[in-house]
């Protein structure tokens, strides 16, 4: 998604406008909002956003699946907040309190802690994956200065892990982050490990203090961070202002201090062993089988965004064990069907739109990220979804019966490789790209078996009659400059006039007389950045709305002011009368249909006093857009008495099929 700040604001807006974002975060596909009001929010407008390949609700999070442009939609929705928040996480609707939601709610807790610090313990993980490579080729001997003074910098990381957890877990809970880092930072602190570590250990008051590692832990952290954001907050509000500087760090200091050495500390030491001993025991217990099934699902489980889940047990085996065999390799089965099945439907269409589509998710799939092929193609198509799966659990069984292992806590792809490198079995990078490539072999074969394109040889031949039927001499000198989107690039030449009728169920008729303009000269960000489609607009000089095509009643709101109607070709159009008239509640406005109505082209749907619109403040410029210019392309064919007048039923524009348009442009 471009870093468009009329994207951005329509973003803005399906979420519920900035004074509903109490937070905002991003992983490497998707805008993780977290919203005052849960409802306030349009996914359904969301999906339909350009750019956008989804929108969903997980638990306490409305998450925006963008993809690989996600860093660049961030900046722009940040930009366009000004730094603004509209409401504070505290202050969040009450919603009924369900177990599903107090799982959302952790859910959340849970990715805001691990997502950020991804990068640092992937780059680290990569970087001694290198590392161990060459040492295994001989070019860099693992017993040598340069490898030992190299080695430090990734380990570093995961020694140092329990900083970067108390860092992200402050900023979550809006505790002081350096207060943070400075509670817990004594457990690492070498004094602190000789002394638990001598000869009859220690005890503080007589109690004695476990002789606990406490490097690379991340739950002691997390712990001490909980309890210290109620501290702060406490002696913050009853400590004088002279004194608040200085007697809030102590107090703060004196209590966590002393129950994080005493019992915070080997509480989340236990419970870090016990999650690394869960993922250790369900692989222990089923083996190849858990690898395989985890592979098939994970389709599912990454389109609800429940795969960051994964991710602190997955950090915590590696900080334990330094390898891990469970999700890593699944992940990377799963990466590698997602790629063969985009393949295999690149190869099999004749769409050159879903073409384009395919091979660009594939490429993306092959570098692990699959949300753009998860979206833009898998989840689109049921086959096309289970040649994945298959595929998934093929490379993934082969994966596990050969106990490959990641060394890296990064999305498995071909940049990343270097993470199965194992010094100790030089065989594990081998299986590795053989998994991989079962993966892509089988999903691939099995997709080009069992898909097939759904767009039938009729209608494609009523596409290409239309598109034979649109002249030069349609085009109004101004129009065919100005218009926006698509327009004005897909004109033929030498074609003949074609009567209205010749346009068929891919020709727009006039809803209204008046004037035509350009969508670009609309008074609305919207409509005129072609946000919700390509199309023109009318400035009407009378107020019968007429179908401009004949379908189905899709959309009609209840304010009047706007109707949508979707052709038997699958053309979607909207009819919007007006700028910002749904604010009239239907005054001024006569239905003559409801949704779920069939209409003929021409047949009356709405009646619009004009002259009282207008008395009341409003814009009446009408937009008629093709709300799914992704698949169809608008081509301008206006006639009227004079350039850019129309009366209602001539012939408006014709939609085009865009791999058919590029044919005839």
């Amino acid at each position: 998604m471009a870093s468009s700040q009329e994207e951005a604001k329509a973003i803005i807006a399906g979420v519920g406008g900035t004074a509903n974002i109490a937070g905002l975060t991003h992983c490497s596909t998707r805008l993780r909002f977290t919203l005052v009001d849960d409802s306030q929010a349009d996914l359904e407008a969301l999906k339909n956003l350009p750019g956008v390949m989804s929108a969903v609700q997980s638990g306490a999070q409305t998450q925006v699946v963008i993809g690989n442009g996600v860093v660049g939609a961030f900046n722009a929705v940040e930009r366009e907040r000004g730094g603004k928040t509209g409401g504070n996480a505290a202050n969040r609707v009450k919603q009924p309190l369900t177990w599903r939601r107090v799982g959302g709610t952790l859910m959340d807790f849970v990715v805001s802690i691990f997502s950020p610090i991804v990068p640092a313990i992937a780059g680290a993980g990569i970087f001694k994956s290198l590392l161990v490579g060459a040492a295994a080729l001989g070019w860099l001997p693992a017993d040598s200065q340069n490898y030992k003074l190299l080695a430090v910098i990734p380990d570093a990381v995961f020694a140092f892990l329990p900083l970067l957890i108390a860092y992200t877990t402050a900023k979550k809970l809006n505790v002081n982050r350096p207060l943070a880092l400075g509670v817990v930072a004594f457990l690492l602190f070498a004094n602190f490990s000789t002394l638990i570590n001598g000869e009859g250990g220690a005890a503080l008051f007589g109690i004695k203090v476990q002789a606990v590692a406490y490097a690379s832990q991340v739950f002691p952290s997390i712990l001490a961070v909980l309890l210290l954001w109620p501290l702060e907050r406490f002696f913050t509000k009853i400590s004088p202002g002279p004194i608040r500087v200085f007697f809030v760090p102590f107090m703060c200091y004196l209590i966590v201090g002393p129950l994080l050495m005493l019992v915070l500390g080997p509480v989340g030491f236990w419970l870090g062993s016990l999650l690394t001993g869960a993922m250790i025991g369900l692989y222990s217990l089923l083996g190849w089988v858990a690898v395989a099934v985890l592979a098939a699902l994970l389709p599912f489980i990454i389109a609800v965004g429940m795969h960051k889940a994964f991710i602190p047990p997955t950090i915590a085996t590696m900080a334990a064990t330094g390898r891990d065999s469970f999700y890593l390799v699944a992940s990377l089965g799963h990466n590698a069907a997602e790629a063969g099945a985009c393949f295999a439907v690149a190869v099999r269409t004749r769409s050159s739109r879903l073409r384009a589509t395919a091979i660009s998710a594939g490429v993306s799939a092959i570098f692990g990220i699959t949300e753009p092929a998860l979206y833009g193609v898998t989840l689109q198509n049921r086959k096309v979804l289970l040649s994945v799966m298959a595929g998934a659990f093929a490379g993934g069984a082969y994966l596990g019966l050969t106990v490959v292992a990641g060394f890296a806590v990064v999305g498995p792809g071909l940049a990343s490789f270097t993470m199965f490198v194992d010094g100790a079995n030089p065989m594990n990078l081998l299986n590795a790209a053989i998994g991989a490539l079962i993966s892509v072999a089988v999903a691939f074969v099995i997709s080009a078996v069992i898909w097939k394109d759904s767009t039938s040889p009729t209608i494609r031949k009523e596409l290409e009659d239309a598109a034979e039927g649109v002249a030069d001499e349609d085009f109004p000198a101004e129009l065919a400059e100005h218009s926006t989107g698509t327009a004005a690039r897909h004109t033929t030449a030498g074609a003949p006039d074609a009567a209205p009728a010749s346009l068929g169920s891919y020709g727009l008729i006039a809803p209204l007389t008046g004037t035509v303009i350009p969508l670009a000269e609309v008074n609305d960000p919207v409509f005129a950045g072609g946000i919700l489609g390509d199309g023109v607009a009318i400035r009407p000089t009378s107020g019968g709305v007429r179908a401009p095509i004949a379908g189905t009643v899709t959309s009609m709101l209840n304010s009047k002011h706007a109707i949508g109607i979707t052709s038997d070709g699958g053309v979607e159009v909207l009819v919007h009368v007006g700028i910002d008239t749904m604010k009239l509640n239907g005054e001024h406005f006569i239905t003559h249909v409801t949704q779920g109505d069939r209409v003929e082209a021409g047949q009356l749907v709405i009646e619009a006093d004009l002259a009282a619109i207008e008395a009341a403040g409003y814009d009446t410029t009408t937009p008629v857009v093709v709300t799914n210019s992704d698949r169809f392309a608008v081509v301008v064919s206006t006639r009227g008495n004079a350039a850019g007048s129309i009366s209602t039923g001539e012939p408006l524009v014709s939609i085009t099929e865009k791999e058919l348009a590029s044919g005839v442009a």
